[in-house]
Protein backbone atom coordinates (compact mmCIF):
# COMPACT_ATOMS: atom_id res chain seq x y z
CA UNK A 1 0.00 0.00 0.00
CA UNK A 2 1.56 3.26 -1.45
CA UNK A 3 2.23 5.78 1.96
CA UNK A 4 -1.06 7.17 3.53
CA UNK A 5 -1.10 11.16 3.88
CA UNK A 6 -4.67 11.72 4.71
CA UNK A 7 -7.19 8.91 6.95
CA UNK A 8 -10.63 9.85 7.82
CA UNK A 9 -11.77 7.32 10.90
CA UNK A 10 -15.29 6.61 11.96
CA UNK A 11 -16.88 5.26 15.00
CA UNK A 12 -20.22 4.18 14.95
CA UNK A 13 -21.35 4.28 18.61
CA UNK A 14 -24.51 3.15 20.21
CA UNK A 15 -25.54 6.47 20.54
CA UNK A 16 -23.11 8.86 18.51
CA UNK A 17 -20.60 8.37 15.48
CA UNK A 18 -17.63 10.36 15.56
CA UNK A 19 -14.98 10.67 12.91
CA UNK A 20 -11.13 12.11 13.28
CA UNK A 21 -8.95 13.35 10.44
CA UNK A 22 -5.30 12.07 10.64
CA UNK A 23 -3.33 13.87 7.90
CA UNK A 24 0.41 13.32 8.07
CA UNK A 25 2.63 16.39 8.70
CA UNK A 26 6.06 17.68 8.74
CA UNK A 27 6.57 16.33 12.30
CA UNK A 28 4.99 12.67 11.99
CA UNK A 29 0.84 12.21 12.09
CA UNK A 30 -1.64 14.48 13.86
CA UNK A 31 -5.12 14.15 14.59
CA UNK A 32 -5.92 17.49 13.17
CA UNK A 33 -10.19 17.89 13.17
CA UNK A 34 -12.67 16.06 14.32
CA UNK A 35 -16.59 15.68 13.86
CA UNK A 36 -19.82 14.24 16.06
CA UNK A 37 -23.73 13.27 14.42
CA UNK A 38 -26.27 10.99 16.17
CA UNK A 39 -25.94 7.23 15.04
CA UNK A 40 -29.00 6.57 12.94
CA UNK A 41 -29.54 2.63 12.85
CA UNK A 42 -32.73 3.07 13.97
CA UNK A 43 -35.95 4.28 13.22
CA UNK A 44 -36.83 6.96 11.50
CA UNK A 45 -33.53 6.66 9.38
CA UNK A 46 -32.07 2.94 9.58
CA UNK A 47 -29.49 3.64 7.70
CA UNK A 48 -26.03 3.69 9.79
CA UNK A 49 -24.84 5.82 6.82
CA UNK A 50 -26.82 8.60 7.72
CA UNK A 51 -24.59 9.07 10.41
CA UNK A 52 -21.41 8.73 9.18
CA UNK A 53 -21.52 11.11 6.51
CA UNK A 54 -23.23 14.00 8.56
CA UNK A 55 -20.38 13.44 10.91
CA UNK A 56 -17.84 13.59 8.22
CA UNK A 57 -19.48 16.57 6.46
CA UNK A 58 -19.07 18.69 10.15
CA UNK A 59 -14.62 17.01 9.62
CA UNK A 60 -14.83 19.08 6.08
CA UNK A 61 -17.09 22.16 7.23
CA UNK A 62 -13.80 22.45 10.47
CA UNK A 63 -11.24 21.27 8.21
CA UNK A 64 -11.67 23.38 5.19
CA UNK A 65 -10.83 19.63 3.09
CA UNK A 66 -13.57 18.74 0.57
CA UNK A 67 -13.70 15.02 1.36
CA UNK A 68 -17.49 13.80 0.19
CA UNK A 69 -18.38 14.24 -3.41
CA UNK A 70 -22.42 13.58 -2.79
CA UNK A 71 -22.29 10.20 -1.28
CA UNK A 72 -19.32 9.36 -2.20
CA UNK A 73 -15.92 9.33 -0.20
CA UNK A 74 -13.17 11.09 -2.47
CA UNK A 75 -10.21 8.63 -2.91
CA UNK A 76 -7.44 9.00 -2.91
CA UNK A 77 -6.38 12.60 -1.97
CA UNK A 78 -4.92 15.41 -3.96
CA UNK A 79 -4.52 19.05 -2.72
CA UNK A 80 -6.82 19.81 -0.19
CA UNK A 81 -9.56 17.60 -1.30
CA UNK A 82 -10.11 13.56 -0.39
CA UNK A 83 -8.84 10.91 1.36
CA UNK A 84 -6.20 8.09 1.01
CA UNK A 85 -8.29 5.83 2.98
CA UNK A 86 -11.62 5.37 4.91
CA UNK A 87 -11.66 3.32 8.05
CA UNK A 88 -14.62 2.26 10.78
CA UNK A 89 -14.99 0.89 13.71
CA UNK A 90 -19.04 0.20 15.45
CA UNK A 91 -20.85 -0.46 18.50
CA UNK A 92 -24.12 0.37 17.21
CA UNK A 93 -27.24 -2.30 17.54
CA UNK A 94 -25.67 -3.30 20.55
CA UNK A 95 -22.24 -4.36 19.41
CA UNK A 96 -21.36 -8.00 18.67
CA UNK A 97 -23.17 -9.91 21.92
CA UNK A 98 -22.19 -13.82 21.98
CA UNK A 99 -22.58 -17.16 24.29
CA UNK A 100 -19.42 -19.63 24.74
CA UNK A 101 -19.53 -23.02 25.54
CA UNK A 102 -16.93 -25.54 26.57
CA UNK A 103 -16.85 -29.06 28.47
CA UNK A 104 -14.90 -28.00 31.48
CA UNK A 105 -16.01 -24.51 33.11
CA UNK A 106 -12.44 -23.59 34.42
CA UNK A 107 -11.14 -25.05 31.34
CA UNK A 108 -11.96 -25.11 27.63
CA UNK A 109 -15.18 -22.89 28.87
CA UNK A 110 -12.65 -20.53 30.15
CA UNK A 111 -9.98 -20.48 26.84
CA UNK A 112 -13.70 -19.95 24.57
CA UNK A 113 -14.39 -16.69 27.27
CA UNK A 114 -10.98 -15.30 26.72
CA UNK A 115 -10.88 -15.67 22.93
CA UNK A 116 -14.97 -13.99 22.91
CA UNK A 117 -13.64 -11.30 24.74
CA UNK A 118 -10.35 -10.51 22.63
CA UNK A 119 -12.40 -10.30 19.64
CA UNK A 120 -14.67 -7.48 20.69
CA UNK A 121 -17.75 -9.52 22.02
CA UNK A 122 -19.59 -9.35 24.85
CA UNK A 123 -20.04 -12.52 26.22
CA UNK A 124 -23.91 -13.28 27.23
CA UNK A 125 -23.44 -16.53 28.80
CA UNK A 126 -20.54 -19.05 29.36
CA UNK A 127 -22.25 -23.12 29.09
CA UNK A 128 -20.27 -26.07 30.49
CA UNK A 129 -20.83 -29.33 30.42
CA UNK A 130 -19.80 -29.12 34.92
CA UNK A 131 -22.20 -25.58 34.85
CA UNK A 132 -24.51 -27.19 37.27
CA UNK A 133 -28.10 -26.72 34.84
CA UNK A 134 -29.64 -29.59 33.63
CA UNK A 135 -29.86 -30.30 29.80
CA UNK A 136 -33.23 -27.96 29.43
CA UNK A 137 -32.19 -25.15 30.91
CA UNK A 138 -29.46 -24.65 28.80
CA UNK A 139 -31.68 -24.86 26.22
CA UNK A 140 -34.50 -22.21 27.31
CA UNK A 141 -30.88 -20.22 28.33
CA UNK A 142 -29.94 -19.94 24.45
CA UNK A 143 -33.33 -19.06 23.08
CA UNK A 144 -33.94 -16.75 25.91
CA UNK A 145 -30.74 -14.78 24.66
CA UNK A 146 -30.51 -14.96 21.14
CA UNK A 147 -26.66 -14.09 20.99
CA UNK A 148 -25.22 -12.92 17.25
CA UNK A 149 -23.12 -15.99 17.49
CA UNK A 150 -21.82 -19.10 19.55
CA UNK A 151 -18.36 -20.04 20.20
CA UNK A 152 -18.07 -23.83 20.96
CA UNK A 153 -15.14 -25.57 22.20
CA UNK A 154 -14.21 -28.57 24.61
CA UNK A 155 -11.98 -31.49 24.44
CA UNK A 156 -8.04 -31.20 23.67
CA UNK A 157 -7.29 -32.98 20.56
CA UNK A 158 -7.40 -36.74 20.94
CA UNK A 159 -9.42 -35.92 24.36
CA UNK A 160 -13.13 -36.26 24.83
CA UNK A 161 -16.13 -36.76 21.95
CA UNK A 162 -19.45 -36.99 23.86
CA UNK A 163 -19.30 -34.24 25.56
CA UNK A 164 -18.64 -31.73 22.63
CA UNK A 165 -20.94 -33.92 20.90
CA UNK A 166 -23.52 -32.93 24.02
CA UNK A 167 -23.10 -29.45 23.88
CA UNK A 168 -23.69 -29.34 20.18
CA UNK A 169 -27.02 -31.20 20.70
CA UNK A 170 -28.43 -27.92 22.99
CA UNK A 171 -27.09 -25.68 20.35
CA UNK A 172 -29.35 -27.36 18.01
CA UNK A 173 -32.10 -28.32 20.33
CA UNK A 174 -32.58 -24.08 20.74
CA UNK A 175 -33.01 -23.82 16.95
CA UNK A 176 -32.46 -19.58 17.70
CA UNK A 177 -33.03 -16.82 15.03
CA UNK A 178 -30.03 -14.36 15.39
CA UNK A 179 -31.34 -10.73 16.80
CA UNK A 180 -31.09 -9.32 12.76
CA UNK A 181 -32.25 -10.46 9.68
CA UNK A 182 -34.79 -12.88 8.89
CA UNK A 183 -34.45 -16.50 7.24
CA UNK A 184 -30.54 -16.37 8.25
CA UNK A 185 -29.05 -19.31 9.96
CA UNK A 186 -26.95 -17.91 13.75
CA UNK A 187 -23.47 -18.26 12.97
CA UNK A 188 -21.74 -21.14 15.12
CA UNK A 189 -17.93 -21.56 15.36
CA UNK A 190 -16.20 -25.24 16.61
CA UNK A 191 -13.23 -25.02 17.77
CA UNK A 192 -12.75 -27.77 19.86
CA UNK A 193 -11.18 -31.64 19.81
CA UNK A 194 -10.66 -32.36 15.72
CA UNK A 195 -11.69 -35.77 16.66
CA UNK A 196 -15.43 -34.22 17.40
CA UNK A 197 -15.32 -32.39 13.90
CA UNK A 198 -17.66 -34.96 11.99
CA UNK A 199 -20.02 -35.53 14.67
CA UNK A 200 -20.42 -32.22 15.45
CA UNK A 201 -21.34 -30.94 11.78
CA UNK A 202 -23.86 -33.84 11.87
CA UNK A 203 -25.99 -32.41 14.78
CA UNK A 204 -25.79 -28.52 13.55
CA UNK A 205 -25.25 -29.05 9.71
CA UNK A 206 -29.15 -28.19 9.14
CA UNK A 207 -29.85 -25.90 11.93
CA UNK A 208 -27.07 -23.38 12.32
CA UNK A 209 -24.05 -21.66 9.91
CA UNK A 210 -21.72 -23.56 10.84
CA UNK A 211 -17.88 -22.61 10.83
CA UNK A 212 -15.16 -25.20 11.99
CA UNK A 213 -11.88 -23.85 12.92
CA UNK A 214 -8.39 -24.59 14.98
CA UNK A 215 -8.90 -26.03 18.17
CA UNK A 216 -8.29 -23.62 21.32
CA UNK A 217 -6.83 -25.94 23.95
CA UNK A 218 -5.19 -28.60 21.46
CA UNK A 219 -3.27 -29.39 24.45
CA UNK A 220 -3.82 -28.59 27.74
CA UNK A 221 -0.49 -27.02 27.74
CA UNK A 222 -1.37 -24.16 25.43
CA UNK A 223 -4.07 -21.85 24.00
CA UNK A 224 -4.73 -21.00 20.60
CA UNK A 225 -6.69 -18.27 20.41
CA UNK A 226 -6.23 -16.49 17.00
CA UNK A 227 -7.36 -18.62 14.80
CA UNK A 228 -10.86 -18.50 16.08
CA UNK A 229 -10.82 -14.37 17.16
CA UNK A 230 -9.62 -14.30 13.56
CA UNK A 231 -13.11 -16.00 12.31
CA UNK A 232 -15.17 -13.89 14.90
CA UNK A 233 -14.44 -10.71 13.11
CA UNK A 234 -15.34 -12.14 9.43
CA UNK A 235 -18.57 -13.72 10.63
CA UNK A 236 -19.26 -10.07 12.43
CA UNK A 237 -19.02 -8.81 9.07
CA UNK A 238 -20.48 -11.19 7.05
CA UNK A 239 -23.62 -12.32 9.49
CA UNK A 240 -24.11 -9.72 12.52
CA UNK A 241 -22.85 -6.21 10.36
CA UNK A 242 -24.87 -7.04 6.83
CA UNK A 243 -27.52 -7.54 8.71
CA UNK A 244 -27.64 -3.95 10.46
CA UNK A 245 -29.25 -1.31 8.61
CA UNK A 246 -27.26 0.73 6.04
CA UNK A 247 -24.00 -1.96 6.98
CA UNK A 248 -23.61 -3.41 3.49
CA UNK A 249 -23.09 -0.17 2.39
CA UNK A 250 -20.74 1.18 4.36
CA UNK A 251 -18.55 -2.21 4.04
CA UNK A 252 -18.22 -0.94 0.61
CA UNK A 253 -17.12 2.43 1.90
CA UNK A 254 -13.83 0.91 4.01
CA UNK A 255 -9.97 0.32 3.23
CA UNK A 256 -10.02 -2.26 5.75
CA UNK A 257 -12.67 -4.45 8.08
CA UNK A 258 -14.91 -3.14 10.54
CA UNK A 259 -14.00 -4.26 14.10
CA UNK A 260 -16.14 -3.90 16.78
CA UNK A 261 -15.18 -0.71 18.83
CA UNK A 262 -13.71 -2.97 22.05
CA UNK A 263 -11.83 -5.23 19.93
CA UNK A 264 -10.27 -2.15 18.19
CA UNK A 265 -9.67 -0.62 21.40
CA UNK A 266 -7.82 -3.44 22.37
CA UNK A 267 -5.42 -3.48 19.15
CA UNK A 268 -4.09 -0.18 20.03
CA UNK A 269 -3.06 -0.84 23.82
CA UNK A 270 -1.76 -3.86 22.49
CA UNK A 271 0.33 -2.17 19.86
CA UNK A 272 1.31 0.69 22.32
CA UNK A 273 2.21 -2.83 24.68
CA UNK A 274 4.43 -4.04 21.58
CA UNK A 275 6.27 -0.66 20.26
CA UNK A 276 7.80 0.33 23.64
CA UNK A 277 7.90 -2.99 25.58
CA UNK A 278 5.68 -2.05 28.60
CA UNK A 279 3.01 -3.43 30.34
CA UNK A 280 -0.23 -1.91 29.81
CA UNK A 281 -3.69 -1.44 31.52
CA UNK A 282 -6.45 0.46 29.43
CA UNK A 283 -9.76 0.56 30.85
CA UNK A 284 -13.02 2.22 29.68
CA UNK A 285 -16.34 3.37 31.82
CA UNK A 286 -19.05 3.68 29.81
CA UNK A 287 -22.52 4.10 30.31
CA UNK A 288 -24.21 0.48 30.75
CA UNK A 289 -20.26 -1.56 30.57
CA UNK A 290 -16.61 -1.08 32.14
CA UNK A 291 -14.02 -2.49 29.95
CA UNK A 292 -10.92 -3.59 31.03
CA UNK A 293 -7.88 -4.15 28.69
CA UNK A 294 -4.08 -5.24 29.53
CA UNK A 295 -0.96 -6.58 28.48
CA UNK A 296 1.53 -8.07 30.61
CA UNK A 297 4.21 -10.00 29.10
CA UNK A 298 2.97 -9.85 25.95
CA UNK A 299 0.10 -11.60 27.09
CA UNK A 300 -3.40 -9.86 25.91
CA UNK A 301 -6.69 -10.16 27.92
CA UNK A 302 -10.13 -8.12 27.82
CA UNK A 303 -13.06 -8.36 30.33
CA UNK A 304 -15.95 -6.69 29.97
CA UNK A 305 -18.37 -6.09 33.03
CA UNK A 306 -21.31 -5.86 31.62
CA UNK A 307 -23.30 -4.79 34.51
CA UNK A 308 -21.21 -1.97 35.63
CA UNK A 309 -21.38 1.55 34.46
CA UNK A 310 -22.44 5.36 35.41
CA UNK A 311 -25.69 5.64 34.06
CA UNK A 312 -27.98 2.87 32.63
CA UNK A 313 -25.59 0.45 35.19
CA UNK A 314 -25.53 2.45 38.27
CA UNK A 315 -27.60 0.74 40.44
CA UNK A 316 -25.54 -2.61 39.93
CA UNK A 317 -22.31 -0.50 41.04
CA UNK A 318 -24.43 -0.30 44.23
CA UNK A 319 -25.43 -3.72 45.21
CA UNK A 320 -22.14 -5.27 43.81
CA UNK A 321 -19.75 -2.63 46.14
CA UNK A 322 -22.32 -2.32 48.84
CA UNK A 323 -23.42 1.43 50.35
CA UNK A 324 -20.33 1.45 52.59
CA UNK A 325 -17.76 0.75 49.95
CA UNK A 326 -19.42 3.86 48.06
CA UNK A 327 -19.97 6.07 50.76
CA UNK A 328 -15.99 5.87 52.56
CA UNK A 329 -15.41 8.07 49.02
CA UNK A 330 -17.89 10.50 50.13
CA UNK A 331 -16.06 13.41 51.30
CA UNK A 332 -19.10 14.88 53.40
CA UNK A 333 -21.62 13.94 55.76
CA UNK A 334 -24.57 12.10 53.42
CA UNK A 335 -27.47 9.56 54.57
CA UNK A 336 -27.44 6.57 52.82
CA UNK A 337 -30.88 7.18 51.54
CA UNK A 338 -29.94 10.12 50.31
CA UNK A 339 -27.24 8.34 48.13
CA UNK A 340 -29.77 5.69 47.16
CA UNK A 341 -31.93 8.73 45.48
CA UNK A 342 -29.28 10.05 43.72
CA UNK A 343 -28.45 6.65 42.19
CA UNK A 344 -32.25 6.08 41.27
CA UNK A 345 -32.07 9.46 39.66
CA UNK A 346 -28.82 9.22 37.34
CA UNK A 347 -30.56 5.61 36.57
CA UNK A 348 -34.07 7.06 35.19
CA UNK A 349 -32.05 10.06 33.66
CA UNK A 350 -29.12 8.80 32.31
CA UNK A 351 -27.64 11.71 29.94
CA UNK A 352 -27.00 14.35 33.14
CA UNK A 353 -24.16 15.49 33.95
CA UNK A 354 -23.25 16.63 37.82
CA UNK A 355 -24.43 20.21 38.59
CA UNK A 356 -23.05 20.85 41.69
CA UNK A 357 -19.72 19.72 43.47
CA UNK A 358 -21.28 17.43 45.74
CA UNK A 359 -22.81 15.49 42.91
CA UNK A 360 -19.91 15.13 41.22
CA UNK A 361 -18.16 13.75 43.92
CA UNK A 362 -20.70 11.69 44.59
CA UNK A 363 -20.51 10.54 40.88
CA UNK A 364 -16.65 10.22 41.36
CA UNK A 365 -17.19 8.40 44.26
CA UNK A 366 -19.23 5.57 42.87
CA UNK A 367 -16.76 5.24 39.85
CA UNK A 368 -14.00 4.30 41.83
CA UNK A 369 -15.68 1.46 43.03
CA UNK A 370 -16.86 0.52 39.57
CA UNK A 371 -13.50 0.90 38.28
CA UNK A 372 -12.56 -1.46 41.67
CA UNK A 373 -14.75 -4.07 40.75
CA UNK A 374 -14.04 -4.29 37.00
CA UNK A 375 -10.46 -4.50 37.92
CA UNK A 376 -11.13 -7.90 40.23
CA UNK A 377 -13.75 -9.33 37.52
CA UNK A 378 -10.27 -8.58 35.19
CA UNK A 379 -7.98 -9.89 37.44
CA UNK A 380 -10.09 -13.39 37.98
CA UNK A 381 -10.15 -14.43 34.08
CA UNK A 382 -6.45 -12.91 33.31
CA UNK A 383 -4.69 -16.21 34.60
CA UNK A 384 -2.59 -18.57 33.60
CA UNK A 385 -3.87 -21.60 31.81
CA UNK A 386 -5.84 -23.75 34.57
CA UNK A 387 -5.34 -27.74 34.22
CA UNK A 388 -1.81 -27.50 33.39
CA UNK A 389 0.54 -29.94 35.83
CA UNK A 390 3.42 -27.83 36.92
CA UNK A 391 5.97 -28.53 38.72
CA UNK A 392 6.75 -27.06 42.11
CA UNK A 393 9.62 -26.56 43.88
CA UNK A 394 10.20 -25.68 47.96
CA UNK A 395 10.55 -22.20 47.13
CA UNK A 396 7.31 -21.56 44.54
CA UNK A 397 5.18 -22.77 47.87
CA UNK A 398 6.13 -19.48 49.44
CA UNK A 399 6.28 -17.76 46.32
CA UNK A 400 2.99 -15.58 45.47
CA UNK A 401 3.18 -15.56 42.14
CA UNK A 402 3.68 -19.64 41.20
CA UNK A 403 0.22 -20.00 43.49
CA UNK A 404 -1.72 -17.25 42.51
CA UNK A 405 -1.20 -18.07 38.82
CA UNK A 406 -2.88 -14.20 37.61
CA UNK A 407 -1.19 -12.20 35.01
CA UNK A 408 -1.75 -8.88 36.55
CA UNK A 409 0.44 -7.47 38.95
CA UNK A 410 0.40 -4.08 39.80
CA UNK A 411 4.13 -3.76 40.62
CA UNK A 412 4.94 -4.59 37.16
CA UNK A 413 2.46 -2.42 35.77
CA UNK A 414 4.41 1.02 33.97
CA UNK A 415 1.43 2.85 32.15
CA UNK A 416 -2.47 2.97 33.17
CA UNK A 417 -4.75 4.41 30.62
CA UNK A 418 -8.53 5.67 31.61
CA UNK A 419 -11.35 6.37 29.12
CA UNK A 420 -14.71 7.12 29.21
CA UNK A 421 -16.85 10.11 30.13
CA UNK A 422 -16.42 10.11 34.11
CA UNK A 423 -12.54 10.20 33.39
CA UNK A 424 -11.86 12.10 29.78
CA UNK A 425 -14.40 14.85 31.02
CA UNK A 426 -13.83 15.08 34.42
CA UNK A 427 -13.41 19.00 35.30
CA UNK A 428 -9.89 19.14 36.59
CA UNK A 429 -7.55 16.27 35.59
CA UNK A 430 -6.24 15.84 38.85
CA UNK A 431 -9.70 13.93 39.66
CA UNK A 432 -8.95 11.50 36.98
CA UNK A 433 -5.76 11.18 38.36
CA UNK A 434 -6.89 10.60 41.95
CA UNK A 435 -9.74 8.08 40.93
CA UNK A 436 -7.74 5.49 38.70
CA UNK A 437 -5.33 5.54 42.03
CA UNK A 438 -7.55 5.00 44.50
CA UNK A 439 -9.56 2.11 42.73
CA UNK A 440 -6.55 0.46 40.64
CA UNK A 441 -3.78 1.13 43.60
CA UNK A 442 -0.68 0.81 41.48
CA UNK A 443 2.08 0.34 43.36
CA UNK A 444 5.77 1.01 42.57
CA UNK A 445 6.22 3.07 39.78
CA UNK A 446 3.22 3.79 37.43
CA UNK A 447 2.38 6.16 34.84
CA UNK A 448 -1.22 7.41 34.61
CA UNK A 449 -2.96 8.94 31.31
CA UNK A 450 -6.39 9.32 30.13
CA UNK A 451 -7.87 9.15 26.10
CA UNK A 452 -8.69 13.05 25.95
CA UNK A 453 -11.64 12.25 23.06
CA UNK A 454 -12.15 8.39 22.96
CA UNK A 455 -10.30 8.24 19.79
CA UNK A 456 -8.94 4.87 21.18
CA UNK A 457 -11.12 3.41 18.44
CA UNK A 458 -10.48 4.71 15.33
CA UNK A 459 -6.34 4.41 16.37
CA UNK A 460 -7.51 0.65 16.62
CA UNK A 461 -8.22 0.14 13.37
CA UNK A 462 -5.98 2.53 12.03
CA UNK A 463 -3.42 0.09 13.83
CA UNK A 464 -4.63 -2.61 11.66
CA UNK A 465 -3.12 -0.44 8.62
CA UNK A 466 -0.40 1.21 9.87
CA UNK A 467 0.56 0.59 13.59
CA UNK A 468 3.09 3.07 13.35
CA UNK A 469 1.23 6.02 12.54
CA UNK A 470 -1.10 5.04 14.95
CA UNK A 471 1.44 4.69 17.59
CA UNK A 472 2.23 8.24 16.58
CA UNK A 473 -1.15 10.06 17.40
CA UNK A 474 -2.36 8.02 20.18
CA UNK A 475 0.85 8.89 22.06
CA UNK A 476 0.73 12.72 21.05
CA UNK A 477 -3.08 13.55 20.53
CA UNK A 478 -5.06 10.77 22.09
CA UNK A 479 -3.28 10.46 25.39
CA UNK A 480 -2.99 13.07 27.91
CA UNK A 481 -0.92 12.13 30.66
CA UNK A 482 -1.43 13.08 34.04
CA UNK A 483 1.65 12.17 35.46
CA UNK A 484 3.50 8.92 37.50
CA UNK A 485 2.09 7.45 40.80
CA UNK A 486 5.27 5.98 42.91
CA UNK A 487 3.92 3.54 46.24
CA UNK A 488 5.55 1.88 48.33
CA UNK A 489 3.71 -1.80 48.68
CA UNK A 490 3.21 -2.31 52.87
CA UNK A 491 1.33 -2.12 55.40
CA UNK A 492 2.08 0.11 58.81
CA UNK A 493 0.82 1.91 61.79
CA UNK A 494 -0.51 5.34 60.53
CA UNK A 495 2.04 8.18 60.64
CA UNK A 496 4.88 6.10 61.06
CA UNK A 497 7.57 7.03 57.80
CA UNK A 498 7.09 4.14 55.25
CA UNK A 499 10.30 5.83 53.06
CA UNK A 500 12.76 8.49 52.44
CA UNK A 501 12.39 10.35 49.99
CA UNK A 502 14.61 13.08 47.46
CA UNK A 503 13.41 14.42 44.32
CA UNK A 504 15.25 16.99 42.12
CA UNK A 505 12.62 18.65 40.10
CA UNK A 506 13.22 21.68 38.03
CA UNK A 507 12.62 24.24 40.42
CA UNK A 508 15.03 22.63 43.21
CA UNK A 509 15.76 19.74 45.19
CA UNK A 510 12.41 18.64 47.86
CA UNK A 511 13.50 15.78 50.35
CA UNK A 512 11.61 14.46 53.11
CA UNK A 513 9.66 11.27 55.16
CA UNK A 514 7.01 9.55 53.27
CA UNK A 515 4.80 8.93 56.13
CA UNK A 516 1.94 5.67 56.06
CA UNK A 517 -1.59 7.23 55.36
CA UNK A 518 -0.14 10.09 53.38
CA UNK A 519 -0.47 11.61 49.87
CA UNK A 520 1.73 14.30 48.58
CA UNK A 521 2.10 15.71 44.76
CA UNK A 522 4.74 17.56 43.03
CA UNK A 523 3.83 19.79 39.83
CA UNK A 524 5.64 18.44 36.97
CA UNK A 525 4.80 19.20 33.41
CA UNK A 526 4.09 16.70 31.21
CA UNK A 527 7.39 17.33 29.03
CA UNK A 528 9.56 17.25 32.13
CA UNK A 529 11.39 15.04 33.84
CA UNK A 530 12.50 14.65 37.34
CA UNK A 531 14.74 11.97 39.48
CA UNK A 532 13.61 10.38 42.46
CA UNK A 533 15.48 8.38 44.90
CA UNK A 534 13.09 6.26 47.22
CA UNK A 535 14.46 4.51 50.19
CA UNK A 536 11.11 2.22 51.67
CA UNK A 537 11.61 1.16 55.50
CA UNK A 538 11.43 -2.62 56.21
CA UNK A 539 8.43 -4.87 54.83
CA UNK A 540 8.03 -1.99 52.19
CA UNK A 541 8.69 -2.19 48.53
CA UNK A 542 8.60 -0.05 45.50
CA UNK A 543 9.78 -2.38 43.13
CA UNK A 544 13.10 -3.02 44.10
CA UNK A 545 12.43 -5.82 46.70
CA UNK A 546 11.58 -5.04 50.33
CA UNK A 547 13.51 -2.19 51.80
CA UNK A 548 15.57 -1.82 48.85
CA UNK A 549 16.55 1.65 47.61
CA UNK A 550 14.80 2.40 44.19
CA UNK A 551 16.26 5.12 41.75
CA UNK A 552 14.23 5.95 39.24
CA UNK A 553 13.29 9.23 36.22
CA UNK A 554 9.72 9.99 36.98
CA UNK A 555 7.89 11.59 33.82
CA UNK A 556 5.33 14.38 34.44
CA UNK A 557 1.55 15.53 33.48
CA UNK A 558 -1.25 17.56 34.57
CA UNK A 559 -1.23 15.81 37.71
CA UNK A 560 2.53 16.10 38.54
CA UNK A 561 4.13 13.02 40.24
CA UNK A 562 2.63 11.29 43.44
CA UNK A 563 3.66 9.82 46.35
CA UNK A 564 1.07 7.61 47.81
CA UNK A 565 1.87 6.34 51.07
CA UNK A 566 -1.18 4.90 52.36
CA UNK A 567 0.04 1.35 52.07
CA UNK A 568 -1.95 -1.50 49.70
CA UNK A 569 -4.28 -2.15 50.30
CA UNK A 570 -5.87 0.98 51.01
CA UNK A 571 -6.85 1.55 54.49
CA UNK A 572 -9.55 3.75 55.96
CA UNK A 573 -10.16 5.21 59.38
CA UNK A 574 -12.39 4.03 61.27
CA UNK A 575 -15.41 6.12 62.61
CA UNK A 576 -17.16 8.66 60.50
CA UNK A 577 -15.28 11.83 61.50
CA UNK A 578 -11.93 10.53 61.41
CA UNK A 579 -12.95 9.01 57.81
CA UNK A 580 -13.91 12.49 56.53
CA UNK A 581 -10.84 14.22 57.95
CA UNK A 582 -8.84 11.18 56.12
CA UNK A 583 -10.32 11.80 53.08
CA UNK A 584 -10.45 15.40 53.02
CA UNK A 585 -6.98 15.63 53.60
CA UNK A 586 -6.44 13.46 50.61
CA UNK A 587 -8.36 15.43 48.14
CA UNK A 588 -6.57 18.41 49.21
CA UNK A 589 -2.79 16.66 48.54
CA UNK A 590 -4.31 16.11 45.46
CA UNK A 591 -5.64 19.39 44.86
CA UNK A 592 -9.08 17.83 43.46
CA UNK A 593 -11.52 20.14 44.41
Amino acid sequence: MDELKVVIATDCGSTTTKAILIEKLEDGYRQTCRGEAPTTVEAPYEDVTRGVLNAIQEVEELSGRRILDGERIITPASGNSGVDIFISTSSAGGGLQMMVGGVVQSMTAQSAQRCALGAGAIVMDVLATNDGRLPYQKIERIRQLRPDMLLLSGGTDGGTVSHVVELAEFVAAADVKPRFGTGFQLPVIYAGNRDAREEVEAVLHSKTSLTVTENLRPVLEQENLSPARQVIHDLFLEHVMAQAPGYRQLMTWTGAPIMPTPGAVGQIIQAIARQHDLNVIGVDIGGATTDVFSVFGGAFNRTVSANLGMSYSISNVLSQAGLEQVMRWVPFRMDESELRDRVKNKMIRPTTVPQLKQELQVEQAIAREALRLALDQHKELAVELTGVQTERTMSDVFDQKASGAGLVDMQELDLLVGSGGVLSHAPRRAQAAAMLVDAFQPDGVTRLAVDSIFMMPHLGVFATVDESAASQVFERDCLVYLGTCVAPAGMGKEGSVCAEFEIFLPGGMQSGALRVGELRRYALAADEEAALTLRPRRGWNVGSGKGNELQVTVRGGEAGVILDGRGRPLSFASGADARLAQVDAWNKAMGVY
